[in-house]
């Protein structure tokens, strides 16, 4: 039986320090057996636990001066970290460490462009690459409500007034412009239904769009039937709102009832409809005053005198009347005929002879 080795000798078990590498592992090689881990020729590959990483030598050998070949440890994988996101920002699992994932996000309003995630990888790299936030939300534009007007007493259109539409943009909330498709605030809208469009644009030259209408309503009464033996003369377009409409009799008629009807907002007349009746003409009066009384206004007696019949003044006149010629409308006038000379001179007011002393008197 052998005497036990003196402590210096290469037999002892524990000729060099026992490995302990943090955070990593030593797999050693004794060429007296497994149980001899630091005994002299030992040979230990050293590695490390997932997320770090060797710094030294991968392998070391117990030396015969009681030292290992050299020093190893193992230093944690980091990555850098990562910059500031214009207009977002990201949050990380585990920070900058080996396998930690960060998640990108972007602030209201903008999208994100690229990668949404990073991943610490084992060399130290972000996997893929940075991404960034653009403005691709479409500004908020909101239009007024659509509205209804009547037409303006005697007019066929309404001026129609609105507040301009409320723009925001959920990004930076900058406006660069708002079109306008249409009229103007304040303008004349004729009958009928409008639409007016707003388009606004943000910075990005994202837009939106939005619209209402405009219906202008023209309230009318019933078309009004002329009286018999008479007509109607009507302002603006003859039956709507605020029109005005006057009774005229043909010549030889009166008119019994009112003169004018207006046109109300409830979309009825005022009054009611006169009637044309036949004038009551007396011709064996003794004076021309006393035949000029029974005509209530003067200006619907005209008077049309001439030498004879065939007096080319006289056909001329006659032919405008009964023709309206040349804007000539004496419908509503009672015409005196006095035609010839003395003693042979006519005079009438229609089948109705004049003598000849009110003839003298009418010239």
């Amino acid at each position: 039986q052998l005497p036990p080795s003196p402590p210096c000798s290469p037999a002892v078990p524990q000729w060099c320090a026992t490995l302990n590498i943090h955070r990593g592992e030593a797999t050693c090689y004794s060429p007296r057996g497994s149980s001899y881990r630091s005994s002299l020729g030992t040979r230990c590959e050293l590695s490390c636990t997932r997320g770090y990483r060797l710094v030294g030598p991968s392998a070391v050998q117990c030396l015969p001066n009681r030292h290992w070949s050299g020093m190893a440890y193992c230093r944690q994988i980091r990555c850098h970290v990562l910059p500031a996101v214009l207009r977002g920002s990201y949050v990380c699992s585990a920070g900058v460490q080996m396998d930690s994932r960060c998640d990108y996000t972007c602030l209201p309003g903008y999208q994100l462009e690229g990668d949404r995630s990073r991943i610490c990888m084992e060399d130290g790299r972000w996997s893929g690459s940075e991404p960034i936030c653009v403005d691709m939300e479409p500004p908020k534009i909101r239009c007024p409500d659509s509205r209804e007007r009547i037409a303006e007493p005697g007019k066929l259109t309404a001026t129609v007034y609105w507040d301009p539409p409320r723009v925001r943009d959920s990004a930076d909330g900058v406006i660069k412009r708002v079109m306008l498709r249409g009229p103007e605030p304040g303008s004349e809208f004729p009958e009928g239904e409008h639409v007016i469009r707003y388009t606004a644009h943000d910075q990005a030259y994202n837009r939106a769009s939005c619209k209402f209408s405009i219906r202008v309503q023209v309230r009318r009464c019933p078309v009004l039937k002329p009286p018999q033996n008479g007509y109607i003369s009507c302002t603006s377009d003859g039956n709507n709102y605020g029109a005005t409409c006057e009774y005229q009799c043909d010549g030889g008629y009166e008119r019994q009832g009112t003169s004018l009807r207006v046109c109300q907002s409830t979309q009825q007349w005022t009054g009611s409809q006169p009637l044309c009746a036949p004038m009551q003409i007396n011709t064996d009066v003794n004076s021309a005053a006393s035949l000029l009384d029974q005509f209530h206004e003067k200006r619907r007696l005209f008077v049309i005198s001439a030498p004879d019949p065939s007096n080319r003044y006289y056909k001329m006149q006659i032919s405008m009347l009964q023709q309206a010629a040349c804007g000539l409308d004496l419908r509503h006038v009672t015409t005196v005929e006095l035609v010839g000379q003395p003693p042979h001179e006519v005079g009438r007011i229609r089948e109705h002879r004049l003598s000849l002393g009110i003839i003298e008197e009418l010239r």
